[in-house]
């Protein structure tokens, strides 16, 4: 006969009993089952693994004009080659930004050629096809950024000028909520993030660009805390991340000089960025998906023209960007995210 030990039942709810202890079984065929809540012994799916992730570059404008888009694009970050069509995102939408979990691509902000956009979209990333509705900003605005783990996004900053940051639960649709403030009200910053903490670099607190880089804990909802500089002040420029490291590339300054630089930091601690290497070009608003291996950065503003160009780099090592493909279409100022980015763990 089997007889079952239990050491201790926690509670008993409308799920049922919560087992604390260790289950034994008194048989012939005795085994203890692992100890632990299923909390402690399962965690959050970590996302694709460097071979197989995905990025996805959404939205953007091209000149003349320019014109904006609602183009969806994407490739496999671990090989190289020019990008695939994906679909369409629900609005045309120049600036917006984008975070993302194991699952889900999420495109938030941006302008249509006649208002902001508070409109948040999403993708499943692993599949083809348009954007559906996620819900909405607490404030229309684009030129904002965003930064995630596999459970939070984080949109920052934006024009209006603004120090908002939202957040959302990726899993779940419904509107942003508030998160806390940046440092100060600013535009177009760059953002990244590991598991635990959220970074902003850069960006324009107006006329002045500026070079401060802050961080937010993303399960905790705050103000910012000031983290170090980048290696020179730039706005418009873009950012991705390893699970240690944080990159920002591009951009340029207030007198639109614009810059090839990457600059790298490691996130778990305080600092100022290293310079990585660089870009093959001088541009701004480039589009970055990223693996825990590669950072991929796509189209982009050289003036007067957009490009369609995809480089990478490996994150781990420093040096300039290589060649990866293509866009399908020319542009600038995308919205990048992943499936596999150092911020899922």
């Amino acid at each position: 006969m089997t007889v079952l030990r239990v050491d201790t039942i926690s509670g008993i709810g409308s799920d049922g009993p919560v087992f604390d202890g260790d289950l034994e079984f008194n048989s012939q065929n005795f085994f203890v089952l692992p100890k632990g809540t299923t909390t402690e012994r399962f965690y959050n799916f970590p996302g694709v693994d460097a071979a197989s992730a995905r990025g996805v570059f959404a939205g953007g404008a091209v000149e003349p004009s320019p014109t904006r888009l609602n183009t969806i694009d994407y490739i496999t970050i671990s090989t190289t080659g020019n990008a695939t069509d994906f679909g369409d995102l629900v609005d045309l939408s120049q600036y917006p930004a984008g975070v993302a979990g194991s699952v889900r691509g999420v495109i938030a902000g941006g302008f249509n050629g006649s208002s902001f956009i508070n409109t948040i979209n999403y993708v499943t990333i692993a599949s083809t096809g348009d954007a559906n509705d996620f819900g909405d900003l607490t404030l229309a605005r684009n030129q904002l950024t965003g930064a995630s783990n596999s459970t939070r996004g984080l949109f920052a900053g934006g024009n209006p000028e603004t120090e908002i940051v939202d957040y959302i639960t990726i899993q779940s649709q419904g509107n942003a909520l508030d998160f806390g403030n940046l440092l100060t009200s600013i535009q177009n910053p760059a953002g990244c993030a590991d598991s635990t903490r959220a970074l902003f670099g850069g960006g324009e607190d107006t006329p002045t660009t500026i070079d401060v880089i802050q961080y937010f804990n993303i399960s905790t909802t705050s103000n910012s805390t000031d983290f170090g500089n980048l290696t020179q002040s730039r706005r418009l420029a873009s950012a991705g991340s390893s699970k240690t490291r944080g990159l920002f590339a591009g951009g340029r300054d207030s007198s639109s000089t614009q810059f090839d630089t990457i600059d790298f930091v490691t996130i778990q601690t305080l600092g100022n960025a290293t310079d990585f290497g660089n870009l093959s070009a001088t541009r701004s608003e480039v589009a970055t998906v990223t693996s825990t291996l590669r950072a991929c950065f796509g189209g982009g503003y050289a003036g007067p023209n957009s490009t369609n160009i995809i480089e990478y780099v490996t994150i781990a090592s420093a040096g300039n960007a290589n060649d990866f493909g293509d866009l399908t279409v020319i542009r600038r100022s995308a919205a990048g995210c992943s499936n596999g980015h150092g911020g899922l763990g």
